[in-house]
């Protein structure tokens, strides 16, 4: 009999709950027993499963939207779901496939990016959010000095994240290639390597090794390579992609859809979202978001870059309704890559 092999009640109730959640974000319908039975291998009666939806209704993990209908969990059991997860589903060879052929044919880091929200917001059917890489985080990977015509040079940064920024410096005076070399190769010793706030404070010691002539023009160019580096305002872009994907779930937010695609308009908001960096898929539900007006959302967020240091972060925006394991599966992966991409590039 059936009842002879069921599993600690405890235990039991985690499976009736991990069944409902499964089959509410499946069908969008309210799960009542009956269903449980038909479509899962419980090992128990209906009477008892009905005894252990009443309890994870009285311990909150679960609800019952109207009267006589099933249940539907709540965003604490969503969390207790996502919180008993003994293994984050894996990606299919074509969604792998998927990553690493429209991921591969990145030219820069903002083609980087810019794939990278497509083809999140492509395998999660979500709205896919990508910090850009952060430069404060970056170490120098080179920096070039070209002259331009006149009094001007064109100074080049590229970082360790590849990205590439560029400032054209005006002069009081044309400069001549022998000092423009000396330049570029003191900036070079100085800055190769080191993160970028340390590079700004090995920069300032540059200046007082050129003759006293040559001072003004070094510290033009050490003073706009200073503003590169510290620029905070680059840490702060964010690419968005698949908004359209909402539409396929106007019915599960709380209220309406309208705060949620008002939190995509504001940058500050959308960094909030995707949290603090961590390696691992983090899953915030709800009010976890911290942001008013989104209860009925869930935001799967990651960090990217090298194994010594994140970069930036990423992840998807939905209804609390989500395939969690498949979501996690697929920030984490993508993730991942990306940090692969910008060490290797």
């Amino acid at each position: 009999m059936p009842e002879d092999r069921r599993l600690p009640s405890e235990d039991r109730r985690l499976e009736v709950l991990r069944a409902i959640v499964e089959d509410y974000v499946e069908t969008q319908e309210p799960v009542g027993s009956r269903a449980l039975v038909e479509r899962h291998q419980l090992g128990v009666s209906p009477a008892t499963i009905r005894n252990d939806m009443a309890v994870l209704e009285e311990e909150g993990l679960i609800a019952q939207p109207h009267t006589s209908a099933g249940r539907v969990p709540t965003d604490k059991g969503y969390r207790l779901f996502v919180d008993r997860l003994s293994q984050v589903k894996a990606l299919t060879s074509p969604e792998r496939r998927a990553i690493e052929t429209f991921l591969g044919g990145a030219v820069d880091v903002d083609d980087v990016v810019q794939r990278s929200v497509k083809v999140l917001a492509q395998l999660t059917n979500q709205v896919a959010i990508v910090q850009y890489p952060s430069l404060t985080r970056s170490t120098v990977r080179h920096v070039e000095v070209v002259a331009l015509e006149g009094a001007r040079v064109l100074v080049v940064v590229i970082t360790s994240s590849g990205r590439v920024e560029q400032r054209i410096v005006e002069l009081e005076a044309t400069p001549g290639d022998g000092l423009l070399s000396d330049v570029r190769s003191r900036i070079m010793t100085a800055a190769v390597g080191q993160r970028l706030p340390e590079a700004s404070l090995r920069l300032a010691d540059v200046i007082g090794t050129f003759a006293p002539a040559d001072r003004p023009l070094v510290t033009s160019v050490v003073t706009t390579l200073t503003h590169v580096f510290s620029d905070e305002r680059s840490d702060e872009r964010v690419a968005v992609g698949g908004t359209a994907n909402l539409a396929r779930f106007g019915r599960d937010f709380d209220t309406s859809i309208r705060p949620v695609l008002e939190a995509l308009e504001e940058q500050v908001v959308l960094l909030k979202l995707l949290g603090e960096a961590t390696t691992d898929p983090t899953v915030r539900i709800g009010l976890e978001t911290g942001t008013e007006g989104l209860p009925g959302t869930a935001v799967v967020s990651s960090a990217y870059g090298t194994s010594e240091q994140a970069l930036a972060m990423l992840g998807t925006l939905g209804p609390t309704r989500m395939d969690y394991p498949g979501t996690m599966a697929a920030v984490g992966a993508v993730a991942r890559y990306v940090g692969r991409q910008l060490a290797d590039g």
